[in-house]
Formats: structure tokens, C-alpha cells, sequence
């Protein structure tokens, strides 16, 4: 990986994204074991939807990904204001919860 730049993106679970929740147990194995490899910032991504979630995962990786649980508040809208609304509310929590792990 010495020709690499930018970051590495894990994605922590097998399947269909939003089915499952990581497992932050699981996931630390693996950047582990990928950390020893790199000096790339790893991001995870993959079944995150809750500011626990993302905190969970920051606490262990440098970044966590959300994407269709943004994506879910969307569609689930039934106007654009409350689609704005969703989305806000969600990255919102999404914020705070990696926002609260110190590193």
C-alpha cells in the first residue's frame, strides 16, 4: 500500500447495506490487523444508522459512513420538508454520537 493516498474504506459487514449492525468487536479485529498494514485513515461504513452506532465506531476507526440510512429518510418522506427535516435529524445524531468519542 506504499503507492496509496486518501483513506481505506471498510466496509463492516457482509450483505445488503442497512440489514445488519456491525459488531464493533468485530470490526476492531479486522482494523487491526489492516492498521498493521497502513498508515491510511480507515473509514467504516455499512449498517451505521444511529448516533450509537457511529459512536461505537469511531471510538475504533477514523471515520464511519452513512449512506442508506440518509438515503431511507428520503424515501420514507412524504414532502421535500420533511425529507430536509429527516435528514437533518439523522446527521444530526449521526454527528453528535462521533462527536462524543475523545481520541
Amino acid at each position: 500500500m506504499k503507492n496509496s493516498s486518501g483513506f481505506l474504506y471498510y466496509v463492516s459487514i457482509a450483505g445488503t447495506t442497512g440489514a445488519a449492525a456491525p459488531k464493533p468487536e468485530d470490526v476492531a479485529v479486522a482494523l487491526e490487523r489492516i492498521k498493521a498494514a497502513t498508515d491510511l485513515p480507515i473509514a467504516v461504513g455499512f449498517g451505521i444508522r444511529s448516533g450509537a452506532q457511529a459512536a461505537e465506531i469511531a471510538k475504533i476507526a477514523d471515520g464511519a459512513v452513512v449512506g442508506s440510512a440518509l438515503v431511507e429518510c428520503i424515501a420514507n418522506a412524504t414532502s421535500d420538508a420533511e425529507a430536509v427535516k429527516a435528514v437533518h435529524t439523522l446527521a444530526s445524531e449521526i454527528s453528535a454520537g462521533v462527536q462524543s468519542v475523545s481520541k
